[in-house]
């Protein structure tokens, strides 16, 4: 009986984030194209704005950046980002065993919401990295190395296998142990953790305008949503606030109304995308209150915030949102 009730709660949940509505698009997968700059191609074919949103990476296929960026979507709530100069080859696009291999340059991982189910992989020529929670991951494929900001990735390397946790880094060159150590934050938050921190707002500030609009029909459940407005793709939750790894909330339509609204000067804004004191005495886990004051997600800084409970629901098909003003991280 019990793995009945397992397999039947695993199938609703496959079957609702798959079946997430895109107005005018269709449901987006793994390997879905979510944005691009500059030159990027897959095989002979060129990328640009109009790529976005009807664009996948199929598998045994290879995005290419020369001097561009791109965005590619992973499993629900997770972003690949590739940088300048670099290949990504899409090698299992499934939802349980999402796999793609960097086979040159520099990319990004960033990871708002993961499960037990998910089986994510990005591979390099030295070894394999399985994200294990929400986070925000480097890898370099020229130099072997592997950066986790906040996190947890299980590395593995022939018969080498290693958790690295949060601000700890690992090279994987041929023929030497693993070993991860500790690495300063400040110092690697160059120029493609800052595109990639400037994406994540973006995509938070869209995450608002498509609760907004899904919440009065069309909304199914965690998954992709289509926003017209913003002309991509962002990630809508099941129930409650989940954060990105740079602070920025995606909300369920159901709490998309608790979204900060800043003024910028010209018009009311829902996020300033520059200075993250917009955020204020917004609603936060308590694992982030400390004395009082809320202390702003892995960027150390404090504002007043009255504490939160945290008190775990189960909604039906979907596991981690939160309701009753909490939250999950």
């Amino acid at each position: 009986m019990r793995q009945f009730v397992w397999k039947a709660t695993g199938t609703f949940f496959l079957a609702t984030i798959l079946s997430a509505p895109a107005w005018g698009v269709t449901p987006a997968r793994p390997g879905r194209l979510n944005y691009v700059e500059g030159q990027v191609r897959i095989g002979t074919q060129s990328l640009d704005a109009k790529s976005i949103g009807s664009t996948e990476l199929q598998p045994g296929e290879t995005l290419v950046t020369g001097s561009g960026k791109a965005e590619v979507l992973l499993t629900p709530g997770v972003f690949l980002r590739i940088g300048d100069n670099s290949s990504v080859k899409m090698i299992s696009p499934s939802l349980t065993n999402t796999e793609v291999l960097l086979e040159k340059g520099r990319a990004t991982a960033e990871v708002a919401d993961i499960h037990k189910e998910n089986n994510i992989r990005i591979d390099q020529s030295g070894g394999a990295i399985k994200l294990l929670k929400t986070g925000f991951y480097a890898f370099d494929a020229d130099r072997n190395q592997v950066r986790v900001f906040n996190g947890k990735a299980l590395v593995l390397a022939g018969d080498q296998r290693i958790e690295v946790k949060g601000g700890r880094e690992i090279n994987l060159a041929t023929g030497t142990p693993l070993h991860a150590q500790k690495f300063n934050k400040k110092m690697y938050a160059d120029e493609l953790y800052q595109w990639s921190r400037l994406r994540s707002s973006y995509l938070a500030e869209a995450n608002v305008d498509a609760a907004r609009i899904y919440v009065s029909g069309g909304w199914y459940g965690p998954g992709w949503y289509w926003d017209p407005g913003f002309g991509a793709y962002t990630f809508l939750p099941g129930d409650g606030i989940f954060y990105s790894p740079f602070g920025w909330g995606f909300y369920s339509p159901l709490w998309a109304y608790r979204a900060p609204v800043v003024f910028t000067g010209r018009y009311y804004h829902r996020f300033d995308r520059d200075d993250y004191r917009a955020w204020g005495p917004a609603f936060h886990s308590r694992r982030d209150v400390v004395g009082g004051s809320f202390r702003g997600p892995r960027l150390g800084l404090r504002y007043p915030v009255a504490p939160v409970i945290s008190r775990p629901h189960a909604s039906v098909g979907f596991r981690g949102g939160f309701p009753g003003g909490s939250v999950r991280r």
